[in-house]
């Protein structure tokens, strides 16, 4: 399947963009001036990655951007399509009410009613990070974006990769990857190697490897055109 490119505000690169995951710690974040390493960072909550890093023009985050009022979003339906044998790396989206529910008993009923099937708890346990960007994104609504690590990788490798990413194989893999992508990552990351996983950092810089390319407009979105949510707003997974 092949998907139209798009051009994000007609821009040319930006000289900072900044890739997110979330972490143990809260948040890690990758920093890339002019394309390659500059720094690592971590925070807390969302908005103190974000403020860390004022200079960043283009911010693209491994979390759900775009809650639907019922059922679930093509954009997880299509990158679960794309990734083939990695497809259970994709988690379904719930809609807003569950997602805004106070516990998992009323997320999991309020979300078989708006969809037909249950919440798992796995999915379940992404609403306070899913809920801390939401809260941005009305401040960010031109340079926030929603990427899949295990999509941009797929596109990075050319094929869905063999081995997770909590296997030695798979981070092997992974950093050789973004190697050759321009993206060397050092082996002293300061307090962000301390407070994030091997996996979490290496998520984050394959998002910043698809937050540059959505700087040079060569970036794809799942689906194409993006869904829009209730206010108008793009829903779609970035790669």
């Amino acid at each position: 399947m092949s998907w139209r490119q798009r051009r994000v505000g007609g821009r040319s690169r930006p000289a900072t963009v900044l890739g997110v995951d979330a972490c143990p710690a809260g948040w890690v974040g990758v920093v890339l001036d002019h394309g390659t390493f500059a720094h690592a960072t971590i925070g807390r909550r969302f908005r103190e990655l974000l403020d860390a890093v004022p200079a960043a023009s283009v911010v693209a985050v491994d979390i759900p951007i775009g809650l639907p009022q019922r059922g679930w979003r093509r954009a997880d339906v299509e990158a679960r399509r794309f990734l083939g044998k990695r497809s259970s790396s994709v988690f379904a989206t719930p809609p807003r009410a569950a997602v805004e529910a106070s516990s998992y008993e009323e997320a999991n009923q309020t979300c078989r009613s708006l969809t037909g099937q249950g919440l798992s708890r796995q999915a379940w346990a992404l609403a306070p990070k899913i809920l801390d960007v939401d809260g941005c994104r009305d401040q960010l609504s031109s340079s926030l974006f929603e990427v899949h690590p295990e999509v941009s990788f797929s596109l990075l490798a050319t094929t869905p990769l063999a081995a997770g990413k909590r296997t030695w194989a798979g981070s092997v893999e992974r950093r050789r990857l973004l190697a050759g992508a321009g993206i060397a990552i050092p082996d002293d990351l300061g307090p962000a190697g301390r407070g994030a996983g091997v996996d979490d950092v290496l998520d984050a810089a394959v998002a910043a490897w698809t937050a540059r390319r959505l700087a040079d407009g060569t970036a794809h979105c799942l689906p194409d055109p993006p869904e829009r949510d209730a206010h108008g707003r793009s829903i779609a997974i970035w790669y």
